[in-house]
């Protein structure tokens, strides 16, 4: 939506090319204003360097201080960049870590089963994939990167959602959980006990309840303070993949995860 705020004079805030500039890119290009070497300023000033009237600058630094992306320092006034670019930025720095240390270790993963590998992020309720290895059987299991499927009902969503703060796993019980296929677990109190025992036992199971005709088993990955930020699963038909033989690589998968926890510093308590 374009600002329709523009300076009493009628001069507006406008681009170099001549086109109104909307309150987005406003906000955007306000954040941006900081750097290494200026990390707080005025209201003045802010509105000074976007080009905008100083009602204007006041309406954008409030708003981004609602939202957590900027704060005001109490001591002069002035304004800084806020925790909530911290976390977007953390999250955006653990997803291209993880992305690109676990690679050769979900390839060796893959080849050593022959079955399909997966590595997936939380992103809210969801989980978003980062990696998917085909297997090379005729027959196999696939999920596009960037795909995006509810974490509830998927094995590397369960892990994830297991090791999260429970704030975000009431949030994501209480939404409208919709059945995936017949398999899908939609109690919420059953629920709870499922993610109770991936806690307890480290690893989560899919048993085609995201897909029909598909089973998996996914374990957590670990950062360097410990904390889980991906998932790596090994998804393969049903038809092949018995319950019973789904159960022979957990100790394979657990052993892949904890590998890659290693190459991202993470060391187990010992």
């Amino acid at each position: 939506m374009e600002d329709e705020n523009a300076e009493r004079s009628g001069e507006g805030e406008r681009e170099s090319n001549g086109g109104r500039l909307s309150s987005v890119t406003c906000a955007l290009r306000l954040l941006k204003i900081f750097t290494e070497d200026e990390t707080e300023f005025g209201i003045s000033v802010l509105a000074k360097r976007l080009g905008v009237a100083k009602s204007t600058g006041h309406r954008l630094a409030t708003t981004l201080v609602a939202e957590g992306f900027l704060e005001q320092n109490p001591d002069n006034g002035r304004y800084r960049l806020g925790l909530s670019l911290f976390s977007l930025g953390a999250l955006m720095r653990n997803s291209m870590d993880v992305s690109v240390h676990t690679k050769p270790l979900l390839l060796m993963l893959r080849d050593n089963t022959d079955e399909a590998v997966h590595l997936a992020v939380l992103d809210q309720t969801s989980i978003v994939y980062l990696h998917n290895l085909e297997s090379r059987k005729a027959i196999g299991i696939r999920s596009n990167i960037g795909a995006r499927k509810p974490a509830f009902c998927t094995s590397e969503g369960r892990v994830l959602l297991a090791f999260s703060p429970p704030n975000l796993v009431s949030r994501a019980l209480r939404e409208e959980l919709l059945p995936r296929t017949p398999a899908s677990v939609t109690d919420p109190a059953r629920l709870r006990t499922i993610l109770n025992e991936v806690r307890s036992y480290g690893y989560a199971f899919d048993d085609e309840e995201s897909e029909i005709g598909m089973r998996a088993i996914a374990a957590p990955i670990r950062n360097m303070s410990g904390d889980v930020i991906a998932a790596v699963s090994l998804a393969a038909p049903a038809q092949r993949l018995t319950k019973r033989h789904l159960r022979t690589l957990v100790p394979e998968v657990m052993r892949s995860a904890e590998a890659m926890s290693v190459r991202l510093g993470h060391r187990a308590a010992a």
